[in-house]
């Protein structure tokens, strides 16, 4: 007897036991299961709602309710300008649409600085900063850069011309550096990948640069060079004068000679004398 009821107690100790242990064992794998994902919480990202496009979209193309989706995106590292829903795209309805001014991929989120305000077109007043206007230059495959110019490029103006009116010698000056264009023939999409010569480069310069462009242009001929992305230190601030049209070289200071008054020349006086048959004139002094 004695003998079953210490192998009873020996197979409790070893069950309790073995409890003790599995209770141990679950409640470790339960604090390290919290743990981690305490900290998958803590890495975890917050996201908000935005609007993004369907499909891609270039310059130009107009937006409606149907091309756009709702996305998820992170909080911290929402750009400005962002809408949430298609109330806040379309304020004064859905039945007016909005125009792209700057190419989005598929799934692009948009914003305010892509679009245009409802009911308007994407076209150069977009692109025209405050205080600024548009000037056209008029160009060919030599003075336009061979095509290879963009909306958003900066440009070196050249100008080829007589400075001196009174010679007909042509020289070329500088007129202009890091102007920003901001057309090329009637596109404003940066992103065009159309290649052909243009015929008119439009830059965007103070109202006052405007008449010294047309001056120019009209008398002789403008040419353009694209500026390097890293020659922004030329660029000047928006409203100041960026365009200096070279000055005519002063004329030569012409001393006109004073004639100097002479003498008058003595007045002689003759009288004429007979000898015999002949007469000859003999000087006398001279009576007033």
């Amino acid at each position: 007897m004695r003998a079953v009821f210490g192998l009873v107690l020996v197979l409790g100790m070893a069950l309790a036991g073995a409890a003790v242990y599995m209770v141990k064992g679950y409640v470790a794998d339960t604090e390290s299961a919290l743990i981690a994902e305490r900290q998958r919480a803590a890495q975890s990202v917050e996201t908000v709602d935005v609007l993004a496009v369907v499909g891609a979209k270039a310059f130009g193309d107009t937006i409606t309710a149907a091309d756009l989706q709702v996305v998820k995106y992170a909080k911290d590292f929402l750009p400005e300008g962002t809408f949430a829903t298609t109330q806040d795209f379309f304020p004064e309805g859905e039945d007016i649409s909005r125009s792209v001014l700057r190419a989005m991929d598929v799934n692009e989120i948009v914003t305010a600085s892509k679009v245009t305000v409802q009911g308007e077109i994407a076209s150069i007043t977009q692109a025209l900063r405050p205080q600024m206007r548009a000037f056209t230059i008029n160009v060919d495959a030599a003075t336009g850069v061979s095509g290879f110019l963009r909306p958003g490029n900066r440009v070196d103006i050249y100008w080829t011309g007589s400075v001196d009116p009174s010679s007909n010698q042509a020289e070329t000056h500088l007129i202009g550096s890091s102007i920003e264009l901001v057309a090329v023939d009637q596109s404003t999409d940066r992103n065009s990948l159309k290649t052909s010569i243009p015929s008119t480069d439009t830059v965007q310069v103070n109202p006052a640069d405007v008449a010294r462009l047309a001056q120019a242009q009209a008398e002789g001929k403008l040419s353009l060079s694209l500026v390097g992305s890293d020659s922004a230190q030329n660029m000047v601030p928006d409203g100041e004068q960026a365009i200096t049209l070279p000055e005519a070289p002063e004329a030569p200071v012409v001393v006109a000679e004073v004639p100097v008054e002479q003498a008058p020349a003595p007045q002689a006086c003759y009288t004429t004398v007979r000898r015999g048959t002949e007469k000859m004139q003999m000087e006398i002094a001279c009576t007033n």
